[in-house]
């Protein structure tokens, strides 16, 4: 799997939903190895957007379609500043990846000096976290292969999200968060109360 993620300050929310909504309706259908999009308005105005492919190789030739520059130029518009791009080649799902059904995501941006361990840690945490916080639905870890990372955790809601915060943790567990948290350096969070959450309609 591949993530392209695409963040900037909105200046015309309504706008840049319209524009989200064509692209599912009118150009998702020629979009060859797209899987997903997951995206939101954060509460200081920043729009994130996570475009999920099968392949870099997938997301490049998207990119390249008349359609998708002239989708763009509009799009674009609804931005106050300039946009920022991450491509994160390397992506791992924990407990399903999510689900469109979530309520509340929360996205975390930042550097690690060890990506792969990062990983093991997910994954070695991932049924234990589940019997922890039975509201998160799952997640992914995208990296871009310089230690950038967006990390993305879907819930069932925010509710939930925040009445599990305090839950105590076990010992063994709480060891893998703190050699995470370490791993993790300063992170940036975005909170999408309002998730937008598209998968590719299968034919």
């Amino acid at each position: 799997m591949f993530i392209q993620v695409i963040q900037g300050k909105v200046s015309d929310e309504a706008g840049l939903r319209r524009c989200m909504d064509r692209w599912t309706e009118e150009l998702q259908p020629g979009a060859a190895g797209y899987l997903g999009t997951t995206c939101g308005k954060t509460d200081d105005g920043t729009f994130i957007v996570l475009a999920r492919f099968e392949s870099a190789d997938a997301a490049r030739r998207n990119s390249e379609r008349p359609e998708q520059g002239a989708w763009w130029a509009e799009t674009e518009r609804c931005f106050a500043g300039p946009v920022t791009f991450m491509d994160c080649p390397d992506v791992t799902e924990w407990l399903g990846g999510g689900s469109d059904d979530a309520g509340f995501v929360q996205i975390m941006e930042g550097h690690t000096s060890d990506e792969a361990r990062m990983r093991e840690l997910l994954m070695q945490a991932g049924d234990q976290v589940h019997e922890l916080r039975p509201e998160i639905v799952g997640g992914t870890l995208a990296t871009d292969g310089s230690g950038g990372y967006v990390e993305t955790v879907y819930f069932t809601s925010e509710a939930e999200a925040r009445a599990h915060e305090k839950v105590e943790i076990p010992d063994d567990l709480r060891s893998l968060f703190e050699e995470e948290g370490r791993l993790m350096g300063e992170v940036s969070y975005f909170d999408l109360h309002e998730p937008m959450l598209v998968s590719a309609r299968r034919t």
